[in-house]
């Protein structure tokens, strides 16, 4: 277990020593002025007045001044410290769906400036360094879409048993590259702090799974969607919130064997659930899944393993979480309440 050093208990310390040289110091003073000796103090009487003199003129000053400066000082550093835990606390709730944020010096002390300047200073270096890193994503995905195009139309010419394949080959990478587009500009829409609109899951629930219900069957799989009764509502991207959810969907497909079923819930909170026939995914297993460049059996072959990945940095530009449930072999998107 760390150490942490504690500015309260320093000051206690502080204190502590100075009361205890000051009585010291005191005591001294006392026996000095009234040039006490060891003899004059064996009388009982002499004791006494010398007791009563050392509370009077030592112990009731000390007490007097102590207390007061000790409630005094430790208020003015609680204060200072209060400062600081706002700050922080703003920091905990910007964190993940925030870009530019700074921490606001205006109400912090002097002596806490220097710190917090360097913080400010690391964010915005970051945010350079976040903002280059989508601007070359979206850069790339935009040049590859192209001649993506043209290779899937010269391979709707060509007559070869593998043209079919290719044509799924360049179908997927093209949907990866719209993918990494579509999350280079939430990412954009996120750091501008863009107004978001409400949107209903159900809604956006019943367009995926209308969209890859024929080639989930075509596979000789199944689809079910319970979109209950409360039609819950989530403020977003409705494109980024669809592709999460297909990302899902699509994973979900990959792990459930011949004849099995996906089934789609939404509600009655602002979540949306999919189930499939695999063996569940632990929450440390999917946080090491969600990492960059991750590949597992929940990694979807035609996302180059960036499946859940994307569907990850969706939902945190979204102020919301991807999570799972090993017991019912589920992953959610949480989004906050309305």
């Amino acid at each position: 277990m760390t150490y942490r050093r504690s500015v309260s208990r320093k000051l206690a310390r502080g204190l502590a020593l100075v009361g205890l040289v000051g009585t010291i110091l005191l005591l001294a003073a006392v026996v000095f002025f009234y040039s006490l000796t060891f003899d004059d103090l064996t009388a009982q009487d002499a004791l006494i007045n010398a007791v009563r003199e050392m509370l009077e003129h030592v112990a009731l000053p000390l007490v007097v001044l102590m207390v007061p400066v000790a409630f005094v000082v430790r208020r003015v550093i609680r204060q200072a410290f209060d400062s600081l835990e706002e700050a922080a606390t703003a920091i905990e709730a910007a964190r993940g769906h925030e870009r530019g944020f700074r921490i606001d010096t205006s109400h912090l002390p002097a002596e806490a400036l220097p710190f917090t300047d360097a913080v400010n200073d690391l964010l915005g270096r970051l945010d350079d360094a976040a903002m280059r890193q989508e601007a070359f994503a979206a850069d790339v995905a935009h040049e590859l879409r192209t001649p993506l195009a043209v290779l899937s139309l010269e391979f709707d010419r060509l007559d070869h048993d593998d043209a079919a394949r290719l044509k799924h080959d360049v179908a997927a990478m093209r949907r990866l590259v719209d993918q990494l587009m579509l999350l280079a500009q939430v990412d954009a829409a996120a750091a501008a702090q863009f107004p978001l609109e409400s949107v209903s899951l159900v809604e956006i629930a019943r367009d995926v799974v209308s969209f890859l219900a024929p080639d989930i069957i075509a596979e000789g799989k199944a689809i079910t969607l319970d979109a209950g009764t409360a039609h819950p509502v989530a403020r977003g991207r409705r494109e980024a919130i669809a592709a999460a959810l297909r990302n899902l969907i699509e994973n979900a497909v990959r792990v459930t064997p011949p004849g099995g079923t996906v089934n789609i819930r939404v509600g009655p909170d602002p979540v949306i659930a999919v189930g499939d026939g695999g063996e569940g995914l632990s929450p440390d297993r999917l946080r090491e899944l969600v990492r960059r460049h991750s590949r597992a059996d929940h990694a979807s072959t035609s996302g180059a393993g960036l499946g859940l990945a994307i569907v990850d940095r969706i939902m945190a530009a979204h102020g919301a979480r991807l999570t799972t449930d090993p017991a019912a072999r589920e992953l959610s998107l949480h989004f906050p309440d309305t």
